[in-house]
């Protein structure tokens, strides 16, 4: 894996190129090609041509360097040489240096992204399931704890988005494709890979993993109120329906690119806005069950207090996993001087994010308001199905299901493009030749099917979601602090330095506290919050 990143990883210089030559007796024109590269930059041609088509067409040769004076003495056509030449260059922007391996992979294939792309892929890796276990962090934390540390969290990573969104052109004529490029053009190529490697395979590994729990258990429910007592005698098992999810997200996995699957995007946050309002809507405006508390729960010893606090607020950091995507997304589009990547990408992930508070705010408030620490550790799905079965009618709830499934098919697929780039990354590394659509195949099959045996093996979702919060913590709110300090070299001592380094520090100590309290969950799942039944 180290060769693969190494290969598409950090280069000292910029490649330079030249600039095309024009027809004899015209001026100077953006040139073209029969397809772009790789990095969304047209190849220019060589800059000799200009100087030899128009010395020939209008007397001597001018002199090696150009003050004012003399381009002045050389008269109109040089001037005009020159206008257009700053004019191309502007257009064209960065030098950047091409790698061939970026036109054969899912992140870089296709650079024809643009700022709705940008707001589409956000939002549906912003927002979906883990806004459900809002409230399961709530009924742990209660109610000022937790919206403090939710708003805490929300401005948090918003800061660290844009800064991802600024270095990914940190360094002109150079492009950061993915988080582990960035990385090691912060902290070394080796110790980058080591940093941000496992947290953000095991980030997109567990995101599926979840997904596949919460898809699967969703179908399962849905079928149940659509079926009712006619599908009693002989229904599916929940790994069957596990089993049924996977074979939905393999087929759509088959989609080549990022870019591809922008349609699925848009599908998966309209309905993840849709279900997590629904979701909040349905829930306070039904009658709240008897005997409801507010006080945060408490586990018969201390320890267990406060290690299930600490998985509250990683079930609270996991919220907001999303940022190991940011530069791939922003990979997607074209880039020039005149026209940065990063313009468009910040417009699109702002309109996201504000349809994302707009959702996890009213999810964690109106789910806590309505259920109090009588929360299910499932979320508010159950919560609905649970307190609210024969309220609720019955093709209303089953909607509200329907639409948790179609998001989590969506999700799925932009949280597996980065281990698919991986994949195909090491392939065509070693065969120096692009994957088949067999091969390509193959690498999407095996991964959907390891990401079901560990949905299997590890059954405990709101635990998952705990332990993947404080896991990936680093890679949303701690690597992009240092970053900017080893990249941007902010002023010693200056507020950008203290703010960085603190913001920094504070999420890696942050992300220890939280792993332990999803480890412990994990462990002492028996004595966690128990599945409450309505009266």
């Amino acid at each position: 894996m180290d060769q693969n990143i190494d290969q598409r990883g950090m280069s000292s210089e910029p490649e330079l190129v030249s600039i095309p030559a024009t027809p004899k007796g015209g001026g100077l024109s953006t040139p073209e090609t029969n397809a772009p590269t790789p990095s969304g930059l047209r190849s220019p041609r060589p800059m000799g041509g200009v100087a030899s088509a128009k010395s020939s067409s209008w007397g001597p040769t001018p002199p090696r360097l150009l003050s004012p004076v003399s381009i002045s003495a050389m008269g109109t056509p040089v001037k005009r040489i020159i206008g257009s030449l700053k004019g191309y260059l502007e257009e064209v922007g960065h030098l950047t240096r091409l790698n061939p391996q970026d036109a054969w992979l899912p992140i870089t294939e296709s650079r024809s992204g643009n700022g709705h792309y940008a707001a589409f892929h956000s939002l549906n890796a912003g927002l979906g399931f883990q806004a459900l276990l809002l409230p399961v962090a709530f009924s742990f934390l209660g109610w000022s704890w937790g919206i403090v540390a939710l708003t805490i969290a929300y401005f948090w990573q918003l800061y660290t988005l844009w800064i991802l969104v600024k270095l990914h052109e940190a360094v002109p004529g150079r492009r950061y494709n993915r988080y582990v490029e960035l990385a090691q053009a912060a902290f070394g190529e080796k110790l980058g890979v080591w940093l941000a490697l496992f947290p953000t395979v095991y980030l997109s590994a567990g995101t599926a993993t979840a997904l596949i729990l919460i898809g699967g258990e969703t179908m399962k429910l849905f079928f149940q109120i659509v079926c009712g007592s006619l599908c009693t005698t002989n229904p599916l098992s929940t790994i069957e329906w596990y089993l049924v999810f996977v074979s939905l997200c393999i087929v759509l996995s088959q989609l080549p690119n990022l870019n591809s699957i922008a349609g699925l995007s848009l599908v998966g946050g309209v309905t993840a806005v849709t279900y997590c309002t629904l979701s909040w809507v349905l829930s306070v405006s039904q009658v709240r069950p008897r005997a409801i508390s507010y006080q945060p729960l408490q586990l018969p010893s201390f320890t267990g207090s406060a290690f299930s606090a600490l998985n509250a607020l990683g079930i609270i950091a996991f919220a907001f996993r999303g940022h190991n995507l940011a530069l791939e997304i922003q990979a997607t589009m074209p880039s020039t001087f005149k026209h940065p990547a990063h313009m468009p990408m910040w417009r699109g992930t702002k309109v996201a994010y504000i349809l994302i508070a707009m959702c996890l705010f009213p999810t964690a408030i109106g789910g806590f308001w309505a259920y109090g620490n009588m929360m299910p550790t499932g979320g508010m799905l159950n919560a609905l199905y649970a307190f609210h079965n024969h309220d609720i009618p019955q093709g209303l709830l089953a909607t509200t299901f329907l639409l948790v499934v179609f998001n989590c098919l969506s999700s799925f697929q932009i949280y597996s493009m980065p281990v698919f780039d991986s994949f195909e990354a090491g392939y065509t590394s070693r065969t120096n030749r692009p994957c088949s659509i067999w091969v390509r195949a193959g690498f999407r099959v095996f991964y959907g099917f390891i990401s079901l045996f560990i949905g299997v093996a590890l059954p405990f979702l709101s635990s998952l979601a705990g332990l993947l919060g404080g896991l990936t913590l680093p890679v949303t709110f701690a690597y992009p602090c240092f970053m900017w300090i080893l990249i941007k070299k902010p002023e010693r001592y200056s507020f950008g330095w203290y703010l960085n380094w603190g913001l920094g520090l504070f999420g890696l100590a942050f992300s220890l506290a939280f792993s332990v309290g999803g480890i412990w969950s994990m462990v002492n799942s028996g004595l966690k919050l128990k599945f409450f039944k309505p009266n």
